[in-house]
């Protein structure tokens, strides 16, 4: 192998040098070579790449359906023709739901471009109401929707820098603070009154932007690879809500990472709104963005799926969206994607991976907890992470410079699993964290496996840095 052959002629992270590359996989495991030289290594797969696998690497059956999918489906221009895979999809995610909670779904490329495209959506949503005004966002700190320039926009993290000459202006994209209960919680305040605290900073940003301004309210509903996995207080989805429909704005959830059974449910939402199940009236989203494991990776799709609500106004209104991107609700891509859906659904994956999910949680803080260096363990379902920091008692991170992230996600990953390693946690700078994301078919066999490896590679780290 020559010099020649390291030279990478992809455009990515790496400008010029060849990353590890993916040779195959197999159920819940992924083979990667080292290009430099050659040799390839079988990992268990726990994060399946950003949070994307839901049914594993190389399923017959989706492959199956791939070949027929190849042969049968035709490309459509969605400005002027659609394709019954599109509607087909959109309608089994609709039934899948909760009752009464969408009405429609529009499918895209990548979770940015669903989240650029939720926010035309709501855009357009006041204004066909001749409601005008309304042209702010409001988000939260700590947050990722996309690497496109609306959705760095609305986001609040380091991959940022460089290009905030170029984004919204900050005017009407306001920020609030995170749901961050494990360092953010004052001394002697109850996660009651914390929630408190964060729905009086929610409702008083609409007050000081002007309420007749703000388009909408979003957020992921499970937070993801900013901060790892913290999950919303009791209470906090449903007064962000309430906030936003008393003023007049759409209630966004951003789902692309933590949704389509990441959590254990179809929709994480499920799990933290009151009367998801619309016993009492729907009270979930107005509008809702969806990605990765809608496809587990074996196609580029994500989506955004419309409520009722909003979808009305359109009806009612001019019946038109303003435009669509060339690969909108792409008939291969959906096809593929009904596919791995019906069988999640089939084989009841979603409560396997909230069941053996769990279990990876639980034994990731009864391991965690006798170590000196993690701080925090935290998620749901198939989304856990665990804060790395030098001193439990103070909760005081380690120096950036450091970076004990990956020296210890490094270890797990030489040890025999894929993770992701992460730095930023507290603000975009200092903190780490871990996080894993298995596949929906992972057993609990495999889990303690990874985390026999993870164990062991934070004990290492620590006898390491002399701790």
């Amino acid at each position: 192998m020559t010099v020649t052959d390291q030279v990478s002629h992809v455009f990515q992270v790496e400008v010029e040098k060849k990353l590890p590359m993916a040779v195959h996989g197999k159920g819940a495991y992924i083979s990667i070579e080292d290009p430099s030289t050659g040799e390839t290594k079988t990992y268990i797969d726990s994060s399946t790449g950003a949070a994307v696998g839901s049914l594993g690497h190389g399923d017959p059956e989706v492959i199956e359906e791939m070949c027929k999918a190849a042969k049968e489906s035709v490309y459509s221009f969605p400005v002027t023709v659609c394709n019954y895979a599109a509607e087909d999809l959109a309608e089994f995610i609709i039934q899948e739901s909760p009752k009464g909670a969408f009405a429609s779904a529009l499918f895209t490329g990548s979770g940015s471009e669903s989240n650029e495209n939720a926010m035309k959506i709501i855009r357009q949503y006041h204004n066909e109401k001749g409601d005008t005004k309304r042209v702010k966002f409001i988000s939260r700190k700590q947050s990722y929707h996309g690497y496109t320039l609306g959705a760095l926009s609305i986001g609040d993290n380091c991959r940022k820098e460089g290009f905030t000459e170029i984004l919204l202006p900050q005017e009407i994209t306001p920020k609030v603070s995170q749901v961050y209960a494990y360092r953010n919680t004052k001394e002697g305040e109850t996660l009651e009154q914390y929630k408190d605290r964060l729905l009086q900073e929610v409702e008083e940003t609409f007050i000081e932007n002007g309420p007749e301004t703000v388009a909408a309210f979003i957020c992921e509903t499970v937070g993801g690879s900013t901060y790892g996995n913290p999950l919303p207080i009791p209470g906090y989805l449903d007064g962000v809500r309430d906030i936003c429909h008393k003023y007049g704005a759409l209630f966004m959830l951003d789902e692309v990472m933590c949704g389509m059974g990441r959590c254990g449910t179809l929709h994480a939402w499920e799990q933290f709104i009151t009367l998801a199940d619309g016993s009492k009236g729907f009270v979930g989203p107005d509008i809702q963005t969806i990605g990765k494991t809608l496809g587990s990776g074996y196609v580029t799709i994500a989506g955004v799926l419309v409520s009722p609500k909003v979808k009305d106004v359109f009806v009612n209104g001019s019946g038109k969206i303003l435009g669509a991107q060339t690969y909108h609700s792409h008939a291969f891509n959906c096809r593929v994607a009904l596919a791995v859906q019906k069988k999640v659904s089939r084989d009841k994956l979603v409560q396997n991976i909230y069941n053996v999910g769990n279990y990876l949680g639980e034994r990731l803080t009864e391991l965690l907890t006798k170590t000196k260096i993690v701080g925090d363990v935290r998620g749901r379902g198939g989304f856990w992470s665990f804060e790395i920091v030098k001193d439990q008692k103070t909760k005081e991170p380690f120096p950036v410079e450091l970076d004990v992230a990956h020296k210890i996600g490094n270890k797990i990953y030489e040890f025999g699993a894929t993770n992701m390693a992460a730095q930023g946690t507290i603000d975009g700078v200092k903190g780490d964290h871990i996080l894993f994301a298995p596949s929906f078919i992972i057993t609990k066999e495999l889990v303690d496996q990874v985390i026999e490896y993870v164990f062991r590679a934070v004990t290492e780290v620590e006898a390491e840095l002399g701790i």
